[in-house]
C-alpha cells in the first residue's frame, strides 16, 4: 500500500469521525434545549412564588396604605413613610411590639439552654453507652420527631394543665426544650465522628465517664452543637400554635401570636376591626420584617458553624 493511499485512508477515517461526532451533536443539542427550558421554568417559578414576595414585604412599609394598593407593587415610597410606619407600629397598645419581641427572646433563649443542657447528654449517651432499654428509648425519639407538632399539642395542653402551668412562662418554655431531632442530631455525630481510639486512650489514662464527656466528647461536638442550637432557636421562635392555646394575656404573647393580633386589628384584613387603628398593610408588612430579623442576623453570623454542623458525622473516622 502506497503512502497517498495510506494517506487518504486516514483522511477518510478522520472525517467520518468528525462527520459521527457532529452528528451526536446534533441529537444531543435538543435534549440540552429541553434542560435549559426545564430550569428556566423553575427559576421563573421560584421567582414569582419566593422572591417576588419577599421584594413586596421589604417596599410595602415605604407606602401608604394607599399607595400599596394603587402603585406599582414593586414600587419604592418614601424613607418617611417607613419612619411613620414604624412610629405607628411601636405605638401600638403603648408597645405592645417591644413587649412581644422581648417575650419571643425569653421563651427561645429560655428552651434553647435547657434543650443544649439535655440534647447532648441524651444523644451522646445513646450512642456511645449500653443500658437496659436503650434501643426502645432511640426508637421512641425517632418517632417522636417524625411526627407533627399539632398531633403533641393536646396532650400537652392538658398535662401543662394537670400540673396547673397554663398562662405562665414555663408552659411554653418546658414544650419547646423538648426537642427529639436535636437527640437525633447528636446521636448522629457521636456515633459516627468521635473517635472511639481516643476515648479509649482518655480512659486508659485515668478519665472517668463524665471527664470523657466534658473534656473530649463536648469541645470536639461544638458544630454539632451549633446546629442544634440554630434549629432549636428558629424553631421556637416561630413556633405559634403552642403559644396561641397556653397564653391568655397579649403581654404575655410571643412576636408570632402578636402579629396574629395586629392582622385582626388591621381594616383591610378584618372589617370589624372597627376605626381609628393605626394598623395598615405597611405597619403590618414592617411588623413582619422586624419579626425575622433575629433569626435573619443569627443566620448570617453563624452560617460557616451550620455549614461545618451539616457536614458534621458525614465520614466516618
Amino acid at each position: 500500500m502506497t503512502q497517498s493511499t495510506l494517506s487518504s485512508a486516514t483522511t477518510t477515517t478522520t472525517a467520518a469521525a468528525t462527520g459521527t461526532t457532529a452528528a451526536a451533536g446534533r441529537r444531543l443539542q435538543p435534549s440540552r434545549v429541553v434542560s435549559f427550558l426545564i430550569v428556566g421554568l423553575l427559576l421563573a417559578l421560584l421567582l414569582v412564588f419566593f422572591v417576588l414576595p419577599v421584594i413586596w414585604l421589604l417596599l410595602a412599609p415605604s407606602k401608604t396604605a394607599g399607595q400599596v394598593v394603587q402603585d406599582n407593587p414593586l414600587s419604592f415610597g418614601s424613607f418617611q413613610q417607613i419612619g411613620a410606619a414604624w412610629q405607628h407600629l411601636f405605638a401600638f397598645q403603648d408597645g405592645a411590639m417591644v413587649t412581644w419581641l422581648r417575650n419571643s427572646a425569653i421563651y427561645s433563649g429560655g428552651s434553647l439552654i435547657l434543650t443544649l443542657a439535655v440534647s447532648i447528654p441524651a444523644g451522646y449517651a445513646l450512642a456511645l453507652t449500653n443500658f437496659r432499654g436503650r434501643k426502645t428509648l432511640l426508637t421512641i425519639t425517632l418517632v417522636t420527631m417524625i411526627m407533627p407538632q399539632a398531633t403533641l399539642v393536646l396532650p400537652i395542653f392538658l398535662e401543662l394543665n394537670k400540673f396547673q402551668l397554663i398562662g405562665t412562662v414555663w408552659s411554653v418554655i418546658l414544650p419547646f426544650s423538648f426537642y427529639p431531632f436535636g437527640v437525633y442530631l447528636v446521636y448522629i455525630y457521636f456515633g459516627s465522628s468521635l473517635p472511639r481510639d481516643l476515648l479509649s486512650a482518655a480512659r486508659i489514662d485515668g478519665c472517668n465517664e463524665w471527664q470523657l464527656f466534658t473534656r473530649i466528647a463536648l469541645p470536639l461536638a461544638k458544630p454539632v452543637v451549633g446546629l442544634v442550637a440554630f434549629f432549636s432557636f428558629v424553631g421556637n421562635w416561630n413556633n405559634f400554635f403552642l403559644p396561641y392555646l397556653v397564653l391568655p394575656k397579649s403581654e404575655q404573647f410571643p412576636v408570632q401570636v402578636g402579629l396574629n393580633q395586629l392582622l385582626t386589628s388591621t381594616p383591610s384584613f378584618n372589617p370589624v376591626a372597627g376605626a381609628g387603628l393605626n394598623i395598615t398593610i405597611p405597619e403590618l408588612a414592617l411588623a413582619i420584617v422586624v419579626a425575622i430579623l433575629p433569626v435573619l442576623v443569627l443566620f448570617l453570623f453563624s452560617q460557616r458553624t451550620l455549614v461545618s454542623g451539616m457536614l458534621a458525622g458525614a465520614t466516618k473516622e
